[in-house]
């Protein structure tokens, strides 16, 4: 039996409990996908219907998400709307916004407008969990001398 809670700030009346706490084992392939990503970028990444792990690089001004055939990140599922979420850029880094959505945009099992990303943060979208990941350029590489210079 699921359970429901109303929601204050929900444009529905409810909403469902199981969509906005975290997925269990999630923490597992999210280390093993930051093992494999070699180059530095920002991504979002979840699981397809399929069990398969799909990372979506985050290098344009706007990612749209939605059910649209217009979206970036498509899902065709009825918990999510045609015009759900957008992932926008800006200077001081990237933040996720609702794009009145009927369900709302979670992020780390809370409700928000918008909200700036970092590392680590878990969107829910509909029933879709998704998990940003900003890979950095790794500190500890030496870059190669140029001609005519001597290593330090």
């Amino acid at each position: 039996m699921e359970a429901w809670t109303t929601d204050p700030t929900a444009k529905v009346g409810l909403t469902s409990e199981q969509s906005i706490l975290p997925e269990s084992g999630d923490q597992d392939w999210i280390a093993e996908l930051r093992d494999g990503i070699d180059i530095p970028g920002q991504y979002l990444a979840y699981r397809g219907s399929d069990g398969d792990v799909i990372a979506f690089t985050l290098d344009r001004e706007w990612t749209r998400i939605g059910r649209s055939l217009a979206a970036d990140i498509r899902f065709d599922d009825p918990t999510v709307s045609r015009r759900h979420a957008l992932i926008v850029r800006q200077p001081d880094g990237l933040r996720v916004v609702d794009d009145r959505s009927l369900n709302g945009v979670f992020v780390n099992g809370e409700r928000v407008e918008w909200s700036a990303l970092a590392d680590g943060d878990e969107i829910v979208i509909g029933r879709h969990h998704l998990h940003f990941c900003d890979v950095p350029v790794a500190a500890d590489l030496e870059l190669a001398p140029t001609a005519g210079t001597e290593p330090a």
